[in-house]
């Protein structure tokens, strides 16, 4: 190996490409420029005004935040559904007048005129949503327009009652608190605006009505094809968006107990402006809370510290647009830098050095040697299934196959011309096994690990376990789950792919040649799931060896089978089993008389395994070239090996000519048969074994007899 060589080898191993590419992904790296601005004015605003941090300040800023931070989350709530509204201003302008007159003038108790206020601003909102959600009038035009009507509105009764409004006096503990109590030292407003905050994380996040609304702002036509009432959403979060900027204006008639024209005028303009520069987005389904918190503290520092410095009021206007103007602008910049960035770094090939393939071609005495006893397999189901990744079968022979469509397909015996839909379990069904109870557990791309009970009944069983410590990737939930075995305690050992990508772009794990695949442990009795294997080359087939004391799985991309040993004076530790297979392995499952069964999915070149040596190619082939003349391994040709308990390979079966199964990817031994799938074939296989055991099944091999 030249120092050339050695160097790259230790480059692409130790530079964390991919940890960048993940950083870079996450979506707390979208508030990189609100809080670096955030931090940089506070730092300036200090050194800048005297006692600008001084606990009085803090408190009045406080108190301020609160009352604005409230419009700001409801503006967003409203953007996040892809609407805008501009008549926050004017509501909030009306719910001071409101609440003031009801209680100066009209003398109802702080409680009544309270809820009464909040519903005029739910009734301006509910207009705003009627008109924009059920009539589907455009968003920007009609708040527009209820903006315009709500201030001239507000100016009639400025005039009616303005001088009674400032002419009374109230005695009231309970407004008074509003306006200028605390709670802990905290201003009320800004602990009333922190509760508000996390109710509205906690629904957006965790409640369907959260996911509804970031579907409707993500795509309208696609939300409502999804079932979900479109118009009803908008609709909903303009009476939110009503009734926070009502809440704000109470709290603001409670501080300063007065009431003009100029009340909430531009205040629509700087909550969208703070709305944005906290990291929204204006087209909908991209935001949360937090950030609009984060805009909503960096322009009221702006605006208080700008009085602070006593700029006049055009002044002060023209600084506010130009450092939002500019901060908008760099925090466009750094999204589109930051997708850039990650666009080449996020595949990271790493060097991997395969061991030398066995011959199987010109080696008539190897046991890989090339053979047609595939040729003549008796097809199942043919043109009836799509893509039955795996197969399995019961006690009664019946054949139950993973489909693309979600769906697990039940043939029936004898003949298996009749076909029956015995579960539909969403995602991409996978790997199955039986439990000791004749439950069917199935791994499904993407959701995790799922039961179908005797009854028909899909059931979770998990879909997190715990995560890596220090990983940048948020690894505890499962994004391709892929095949899996039960162990005599019941215990399920399974298998997850890769952690970086999904089922639809599986493939790409193959072009990074990394240790992003591991096997997790789930235990149905305590309900707890731990990663036991990490750092695997693509982790496939699982399968528990005949004496039930260790675990044997497959590294697709590392072309081998490893040994996990469950008991004994290795427990806990990993052995190669077989080191140099000729194809890519995928399930593996158990045999007769002690033996197993292993699927290729595909064949090695010596091209590719040259590639997998040279990850600067690889890098910049993903870089330069399209995704879909990238150099991918061989899954083309299928083949079968039979192995032994120490790793020797008994035979092989081929398809020489690809026609039956081109990429096999699981069989199951039973009752002297060998049945076959695959992931891109559209029938089933089965094939009569020569001297395997007519009444040897899968599950009495696991469960024993239980007829």
């Amino acid at each position: 190996m030249t120092i050339g060589e050695w160097a790259g080898r230790l480059r692409y191993r130790y530079v964390p490409d991919h940890v960048v590419g993940e950083v870079l992904g996450r979506r707390w790296t979208d508030n990189v420029i609100p809080v670096t601005l955030l931090v940089a004015l506070t730092l300036y605003l200090a050194a800048a005004i005297p006692n600008f941090i001084s606990v009085g300040n803090i408190n009045d800023t406080a108190r301020q935040i609160g009352e604005f931070g409230l419009i700001v989350i409801g503006m967003t709530i409203v953007m996040l559904a892809g609407g805008i509204d501009l008549s926050v201003g004017s509501n909030f302008a009306l719910a001071n007048v409101t609440a003031l007159a009801l209680i100066n003038v009209a003398k109802w108790p702080v409680e009544a005129a309270i809820a009464a206020t909040l519903g005029v601003g739910a009734l301006v909102g509910l207009i705003n949503g009627f008109l924009i959600g059920f009539l589907r009038l455009r968003a920007f035009l009609t708040t527009l327009v209820v903006l315009t009507l709500i201030r001239a509105f507000v100016d009639l009764l400025l005039e009616a009652y303005s001088v009674r409004i400032a002419s009374s006096d109230v005695e009231s503990p309970l407004w008074d608190f509003v306006g200028a109590g605390s709670v802990l030292g905290a201003p009320f407003s800004f602990v009333l605006l922190i509760v508000t905050a996390i109710v509205a994380h906690f629904v957006l996040t965790r409640l369907r009505i959260g996911w509804r609304l970031m579907a409707v702002g993500g795509s309208r036509r696609a939300a409502y094809n999804a079932g979900i009432s479109v118009p009803r959403t908008v609709c909903l979060t303009y009476v939110i968006s009503g009734v926070l900027s009502a809440l704000a204006g109470t709290l603001y008639a409670a501080r300063l107990s007065g009431a003009g024209p100029d009340t909430g005028i531009g205040l629509e303009l700087t909550a969208v402006t703070a709305a944005l520069i906290g990291g929204n987005s204006v087209g909908g389904g991209r935001g949360s809370v937090g950030k609009a918190l984060m805009g909503a503290i960096i322009v009221s520092l702006l605006l208080n510290g700008l009085v602070r410095l006593g700029l006049p009021n055009g002044a002060s206007s023209m600084v506010v647009g130009a450092v939002l103007l500019i901060a908008i602008a760099i925090d466009v910049r750094w999204i589109r830098w930051r997708h850039s960035l990650r666009a080449k770094v996020y595949v990271s090939p790493a060097y991997l050095a395969l061991p030398a393939a066995p011959l199987f071609v010109s080696d008539p005495s190897s046991p890989y040697a090339m053979n047609d006893r595939l040729r003549d397999v008796e097809v199942i189901g043919l043109g009836e299934v799509d893509g039955p990744e795996d197969v399995i079968l019961d006690l009664d022979d019946n054949v139950y196959c993973s489909l693309r469509q979600g769906e697990i397909v039940r043939f029936l015996a004898p003949d298996y011309t009749k076909r029956e839909v015995y579960a539909h379990v969403g995602g991409r069904p996978l790997g199955m096994a039986f439990d000791r109870d004749g439950s069917l557990v199935v791994c499904i791309a993407g959701m995790g690990l799922y039961r179908v009970n005797n009854l028909r009944k899909v059931e979770k069983m998990t879909a997190e376990t715990n995560r890596t410590r220090l990983s940048i990737i948020d690894d505890s939930r499962m994004r391709l789950a892929d095949d899996l075995d039960i162990a005599p305690d019941g215990k399920v050992y399974f298998s997850e792919a890769t952690i970086r990508y999904g089922f639809e772009e599986w493939v790409v794990d193959a072009l990074e040649g990394r240790g992003n695949g591991r096997i997790i442990r789930y235990d149905p009795a305590t309900g707890v799931t731990r990663t036991i294997i990490r750092n695997l080359l693509f982790a496939n087939g699982v399968c528990m060896a005949h004496d039930n004391k260790s675990l044997l799985f497959a590294e697709t991309w590392g072309c081998r089978i490893s040994r996990y040993w469950l008991e004994g004076p290795k427990q806990g530790t990993t052995e190669v089993l077989v080191a140099d297979l000729p194809g890519y392995p995928d399930n593996i499952n158990r045999g007769s008389r002690g033996t197993y069964w292993l699927g290729l999915a595909g064949t090695r070149t010596p091209s590719y395994d040259m590639a997998m040596t040279m990850p600067a190619f690889r890098r910049r082939m993903a870089r330069r070239v399209a995704a879909d003349e990238w150099l991918f391994p061989n899954v083309n040709v299928g083949c079968v090996v039979h192995f032994d308990e120490n790793g020797g390979v008994l035979e092989s079966l081929w398809d020489l000519g690809g026609e039956n199964h081109p990429a096999i990817t699981s069989m199951r031994e039973h009752r002297g048969f060998l049945y076959l799938g695959g992931v891109t074939n559209n029938r089933i296989g089965r094939i009569r074994l020569a001297g395997a055991d007519p009444d040897w099944t899968g599950q009495s091999s696991y469960w024993g007899n239980r007829r």
